[in-house]
């Protein structure tokens, strides 16, 4: 495994290259190579676990000001969900560094969601420890965040699909949704989307994109038109 090069890859450099050797290091590797004084990633995993559910906990909680309790936790699951983190480990190509043993690689351990999941937060946890909570954030800031606001994971909370099942079990009924209102700057906007049944205002949502403020619409409509 190449640390210089995941920290090129990355733009990252690590005061301590151990830890980011023992992040790819899988326990697989460690067991058929008992002669290395070598660690595996799960007590680096156990770290990047908390670390990664607090921040993004932090930034959900910080850009929805209007998102309650319940959805932050369901959005928040969906995000931080194994096939979520074996994504982003894909889209970083951590698989290409992991050290695996014999067996492990044979069975296509390289690739599993599971496993490269764990890569993710054991890379995380090294990251913290290396450098503190501030820079994984701007990891996250770079890896993460973004495609939580490009609504990669709107499918968690998809009150429009739920909305629009409801509604056709009654003949000629339709939904139709408008951003009414843009405020702020360019770079941070807030949308106002409001969600018309047959023409009647239903409920309204704020988003930081038109996307999400019509599904807050959609929620705020589905529970007027349940009552």
């Amino acid at each position: 495994m190449n640390v210089v090069q995941i920290e090129k890859q990355l733009g990252l450099h690590f005061r301590n290259p151990s830890l980011i050797m023992q992040a790819f290091t899988h326990s697989s590797y460690v067991n058929e190579h008992r002669h290395k004084v070598i660690s595996d990633n799960e007590r680096l995993e156990f770290l990047g676990d908390a670390v990664l559910e607090l921040g993004v906990s932090q930034y959900l909680f910080r850009t929805n000001k209007q998102m309650p309790e319940g959805e932050m936790t369901k959005l928040r699951a969906a995000i931080v969900c194994e096939p979520s983190l074996a994504s982003f480990a894909r889209g970083l190509h951590f698989g290409t560094y992991i050290l695996l043993g014999k067996g492990e690689e044979q069975t296509g351990g390289r690739d599993r969601d599971a496993l490269l999941a764990d890569v993710f937060e054991a890379f995380l946890g090294a990251l913290y420890l290396d450098q503190g909570f501030d820079t994984t954030i701007q990891f996250l800031e770079e890896h993460v965040f973004p495609k939580i606001t490009n609504g990669a994971f709107s499918h968690a909370m998809d009150y429009k699909s739920q909305l629009q099942e409801l509604i056709q079990q009654v003949k000629h009924r339709s939904v139709e949704y408008k951003i009414v209102e843009e405020r702020g700057p360019s770079h941070d906007k807030e949308f106002i989307a409001k969600a018309f049944i047959q023409g009647e205002v239903y409920g309204s949502g704020i988003g930081r994109t038109k996307k999400e403020a019509e599904q807050r619409a959609a929620k705020a409509a589905l529970d007027k038109y349940k009552q």
